[in-house]
């Protein structure tokens, strides 16, 4: 039995094996300068801070929230004091 081919046989491999990959054209391992770990030590250190919570509020902040507290605690108990006026007498 004779079997014929129309095509020819893919021979290529898909990826290529590092065995047929010649030795000059692999890239070498390099290893990271001193100056590019340290600027990236830097960068992260630099993005952990800019996003670590704030502790305490600044004072300007915190005095502008008490005196809205105050003001609003006023005004409930001129609403409650005009309110228990305009019930009827017992």
């Amino acid at each position: 039995m004779s079997t014929i081919t129309t095509h020819a046989a893919n021979t290529a491999q898909h990826p290529p094996s590092p065995a047929s990959i010649p030795a000059r054209s692999r890239a070498a391992a390099r290893r990271v300068g001193l100056i590019d770990r340290l600027a990236l030590r830097v960068g992260v250190a630099l993005v952990a801070w800019s996003r670590r919570p704030r502790l305490l509020d600044e004072r300007a902040e915190r005095e502008q929230r008490l005196r809205l507290e105050r003001s609003t605690a006023e005004r409930e108990r001129q609403w409650q004091r005009l309110a228990l006026q305009l019930l009827p007498p017992r």
